[in-house]
């Protein structure tokens, strides 16, 4: 991985962009991680869109918030649910 201090960044970002296709690059200001130039493919484009949507991030800390009121429920507690929704569906679309 390399380290750039983004006030002693000379190069053209085109440069840097390169470079991080072989490693990452951090992007550090006063000696802190600032900014990353790391590869990208077509999964990982829509993954970041994804999980940088505001829709998405919304939803999330709803959950998180809900989760920390509430607490969760487990995994056999779900199954149960997801179950007794498909058999009320089937016997909904058989009815």
């Amino acid at each position: 991985m390399r380290k750039v201090e983004l006030s002693q960044a000379a190069g053209l970002l085109s440069e840097y962009a390169e470079r991080a296709d072989r490693e990452p690059v951090v992007v550090t200001r006063r000696g802190r991680p600032f900014a990353a130039l790391v590869p990208f493919d077509a999964d990982a484009w829509e993954d970041f869109v994804v999980s940088t949507h505001p829709d998405f991030i919304g939803i999330i800390e709803r959950s998180t918030a809900r989760y920390k009121a509430d607490g969760g429920i487990s995994t056999a507690e779900m199954r149960r649910r997801l179950v007794a929704r498909r058999k009320a569906a089937k016997r909904r679309k058989a009815g």
